[in-house]
């Protein structure tokens, strides 16, 4: 096949249906012909202008809600990052020959992300098929079978949207309940002793991704302290209540062990009998200021980071085994020590913090590197939001973030 030259603005501009393109804050960045032309716009009256201020929902029908609707699946794909299909809306469209007029119009939209390289969304596909003669058909007389058909299809369709529309009411609701549950269960004290402490929790962004992630302090004969995070597998209320019984778990542990590998050993016995426990993720370290060691284990979780006075950064990653409940058997899990200096900062975090679709674990951890490096310097509690800023994508990230600065 010869090379062939492609023109995508050509192509975008004559694709057989309507397409637009929408930036994060929904304004149109661009629209190709059929979508102007069946909307009964001019290009200059949608580029660069609000999504709601060229289609606003009609004000003479209370009951309106297109464009409600619209907007929360717009909000979805860019907080999720994920493709959002929407039920058959109606829209009335106020014509722009007879102002105050308005046509109702039926539409099925698919709403798309555009993602930049590190996975954050940066425009928006707004595809629309266009189906109002489909509808207006069902009034029109027709033949027997074709009349019973086309009635049927806007009666499922209609009742689809009601379905999606008392679906996300649930898992609203049910956001709002995890959310208290976690916020009831995570601890609000701070350990005693010289420490600095800095800690942050981010929910996921969106009502369905309530999830399991937590973190854990204690106070430690002598002079230590323990500090954990930890990721149940999975969203919503059964996951943050297995989070509540895995940290009360782990924090009465951790003041008995010996060590942390310990403290896990006993935790991923205990996971074993907690519905919904398995391969569960969560490091822990012990922080000694008397020998100013920290000694750590980890059970599939992602290392803590440790970074130095010079600006270079240890990933803390010696003494990782597979998650609890992850393997039939009970062997010893691994421990490892390492020292710091006055000045040092260790940042325990979960996965939310870092991960991102379509990018390996190394250059996630390398931006975390870097931005530490930068704020070193900082207190505990610039250094927690800079990385909040610096890592988290600008809709909210898609999983849960835990994240603890200690300043050694």
């Amino acid at each position: 096949m010869p090379d062939v030259v492609i023109d995508y603005a050509t192509v975008f501009r004559l694709l057989p249906g309507m397409v637009a393109l929408l930036t994060t804050d929904l304004v149109y960045a661009d629209a190709n012909e059929e979508f102007l032309h069946s909307s009964g716009r001019e290009r200059d009256q949608v580029i660069g202008r609000y999504l709601f201020d060229v289609f606003p929902d009609n004000p003479n029908d209370p009951s309106a809600s297109g464009m409600r609707n619209l907007a929360a699946s717009l909000r979805r794909v860019v907080e999720t990052g994920e493709r959002d299909a929407m039920a058959l809306q109606r829209y009335d469209v106020e014509s722009t020959e007879r102002p105050g007029e308005w046509e109702e119009r039926y539409w099925s939209p698919v709403n798309a992300p555009i993602l930049d390289s590190e996975g954050r969304v940066v425009l928006l596909v707004h595809r629309v098929e266009e189906v109002t003669e489909l509808i207006r058909a069902r009034s029109r007389p027709a033949n027997g079978r074709a009349q019973v058909l086309e009635a049927e299809l806007y009666t499922r369709a209609r009742e689809l949207q009601e379905l999606n529309e008392r679906l996300r009411n649930a898992h609203a609701r049910e956001r709002e309940v995890a959310l208290a549950l976690q916020n009831a269960m995570l601890p609000v004290t701070l350990p005693t002793g010289d420490t600095r402490i800095a800690v942050r929790y981010r929910p996921a962004a969106g009502s369905l991704n309530v999830c399991g992630d937590w973190y854990d302090f204690v106070d430690l004969p002598g002079d230590r302290i323990g500090v954990a995070v930890g990721d149940v597998v999975g969203h919503g209320l059964a996951a943050a209540g297995v989070m509540g019984q895995l940290r009360s778990a782990l924090s009465a542990t951790s003041r008995v062990a010996g060590g942390p590998a310990e403290a896990l050993e006993v935790l991923g016995l205990y996971a074993r009998s907690v519905e919904g426990a398995e391969n569960t993720t969560v490091v822990e370290t012990f922080i000694d200021w008397d020998s100013r060691t920290i000694t750590y284990s980890s059970a599939g979780h992602l290392p803590p980071a440790l970074v130095r006075l010079d600006g270079t950064v240890d990933f803390l990653d010696q003494a990782t085994d597979p998650p609890l409940g992850a393997r039939p058997e009970h062997l010893p899990r691994p421990q490892a020590t390492t020292g710091f200096v006055n000045g040092d900062t260790l940042v325990l975090y979960t996965d939310g913090l870092v991960e991102r679709r379509r990018e390996d674990i190394d250059s996630s951890l390398g931006r975390l590197a870097a931005s530490l490096v930068r704020h070193r310097e900082a207190d505990p509690e610039r250094i927690a939001d800079a990385l909040l800023i610096d890592l988290l994508p600008a809709g909210g990230a898609t999983d849960d973030t835990a994240l603890i600065v200690v300043r050694l």
